[in-house]
């Protein structure tokens, strides 16, 4: 059976379009919308179209909104999308499609032309060149939240994954480390309706600091072990340097290779710490 789980907030506007071209491509699907405690008339309609409504008593992020509607569906395949009129409906077959060829997930990538501005799409290239590096597998659009997944490894995640934005991010690294198949399909995106619910200011910060999530989500020692090494080189520079000139070994320099034990000790420990994160008792 197939689920099909929608986030929402405040987009009544685009779910009067986008239900009922879900209700004609897939009538067989289960169709719930997260209601992410919204002040329009999303719940109703959500009523008049005939779908199953999770509404939240008030906004507790993207995330969140899909963690419930996670919990709440019966099928045995996921797909999310977004609710603001971005994904096509009639594009899930295509997801669908790759999944059936053994796959454990498979996102709708977008191009150049489906990012929301300059500044978007220059953060997203930044993301997915650094998660092809730390996974060795080519991460085609790491922040797409139209994708197709198999509902019991999903849910093996949910405890990692943040109620903000960041739940496509943290989703796609956990299956990488798992060793669960991932495929990406290219998709095109159309113009959401409505107002954007990301803040550039505050949700740039937010985004620079998924950066570091990914690489210690992933493999912290392929962020710690250069870092440490940095400090090494430094400290062995700096110690060189006032030995020549001062014939002393000066405290900068014994703070700089302190520094890279213990940022390489700290690497250690995160990695065990993570090997722990995804360790599942079958």
């Amino acid at each position: 059976m197939l689920s099909i789980v929608l986030p929402a907030k405040n987009e009544a506007a685009a779910l009067a379009d986008v239900l009922p071209a879900l209700r004609k491509s897939h009538p067989e699907a289960e169709i719930i919308v997260v209601d992410d405690g919204s002040t329009d008339e999303t719940a109703e309609i959500c009523r008049q179209n005939g779908v199953k409504t999770l509404r939240q008593p008030y906004s507790m992020g993207n995330g969140a909104a899909i963690k419930r509607g996670a919990r709440a569906a019966t099928g045995d395949t996921l797909v999310f999308l977004d609710a603001d009129g971005q994904h096509d409906p009639a594009l899930i077959h295509r997801l669908l499609k790759r999944f059936d060829e053994g796959y454990d997930m498979v996102v709708g990538a977008r191009d150049w032309s489906g990012q929301a501005g300059v500044s978007r799409g220059l953060a997203n290239a930044l993301y997915n060149w650094l998660a092809s590096r730390m996974t060795g597998v080519e991460v085609k659009d790491l922040t797409s939240g139209f994708r197709a997944v198999k509902a019991d490894k999903f849910r093996e995640f949910l405890y990692l994954l943040p109620n903000g934005f960041s739940y496509p991010t943290t989703c796609t690294m956990a299956f990488f480390r798992s060793a669960y198949a991932v495929a990406y399909e290219p998709i095109p995106v159309a113009k959401r309706v409505g107002k954007s619910h990301i803040r550039p200011l505050r949700d740039g910060i937010r985004f620079l600091l998924i950066i570091f999530k990914i690489a210690t989500l992933y493999s912290p020692l392929k962020l710690f072990a250069p870092t440490a090494a940095l400090f090494f080189v430094l400290g062995i520079g700096h110690y060189a340097y006032t030995f020549a000139v001062r014939h002393q070994f000066t405290n900068m320099s014994v703070l700089l290779l302190s520094a890279a034990v213990i940022v390489f000790l700290i690497g250690l420990i995160s990695e065990q710490i993570t090997g722990l994160m995804y360790r599942r008792d079958e």
